[in-house]
């Protein structure tokens, strides 16, 4: 069986982004951002108390975190453009 293009009732008419998907990516984003910046952060807590470097890779750790979720951001921006562009 064929449909028509569009909606899975086969009306043919596109159906609309919903606000919940666009909703989950941005919380997909913040979390991620948040998670990876405290998961190196502690990261480099504890390998300063084992080298006893403290706090130079506890400051590292946080640079590596935030740089992590800006990359996540700018990765999840370039994907919302992609299905903006591509209807989806």
């Amino acid at each position: 069986m064929v449909r028509a293009a569009g909606r899975a009732d086969g009306s043919g008419m596109a159906k609309e982004p919903s606000p919940w998907r666009s909703l989950a990516t941005l919380a997909t984003v913040g979390l991620t951002f948040v998670t990876a910046t405290a998961g190196a952060t502690v990261g480099g807590y504890f390998v300063d108390r084992w080298l006893g470097s403290t706090p130079w890779f506890t400051l590292i750790g946080i640079a590596v975190g935030i740089a992590a979720g800006f990359r996540e951001l700018f990765r999840a921006l370039r994907r919302a453009e992609q299905q903006e562009r591509d209807g989806t």
